[in-house]
């Protein structure tokens, strides 16, 4: 996903008066620009830090959804519709089949060892950003049986 993507879907939200909409693309957008700050690259954003930082606010969603109580219907809708944007953002991750794929692929000397720590070590810097660490996880554990 690129920052000037994002920018235009809020202006078009902006546009159709879509609040919730606008809103959540804000954030991202915001979060976005704070992470190319921190990062020392403020005018030219790179790909990889921006789907980073969408996931991360992908997460960030998912917690509120999931922390917020049953007796807050108005409330849960509005977490739901964020989340639900976000998500529409966010770059697709990989399958468990993927992952065990690519791992079979790639790692397969790491993964002879049977050692989950030494196997989890090497494997999460190559899939950061397009698996989940839960996907990951329970991969890595089912190969070291």
């Amino acid at each position: 996903m690129e920052l000037e993507k994002l920018r235009a879907d809020m202006v078009a939200a902006m546009k159709a008066r879509d609040k919730e909409r606008k809103d959540a693309i804000s954030a991202l957008v915001s979060a976005v620009k704070k992470a190319g700050i921190d990062a020392g690259c403020r005018e030219d954003i790179p790909q990889e830090l921006v789907n980073q930082v969408i996931i991360k606010e992908l997460k960030s969603a998912k917690e509120q959804l999931d922390s917020c109580p049953a007796e807050r219907a108005e409330l849960r809708a509005q977490y739901q519709a964020r989340h639900d944007i976000i998500a529409e953002y966010a770059p697709s991750m990989m399958s468990n089949e993927e992952v065990g794929a690519y791992l079979q692929e790639n790692f397969a000397e790491v993964l002879k060892t049977k050692n989950k720590g030494q196997i989890m070590k090497a494997v999460m810097g190559a899939l950061k950003g397009k698996a989940e660490g839960k996907v990951i996880n329970e991969v890595v554990a089912k190969l070291c049986m």
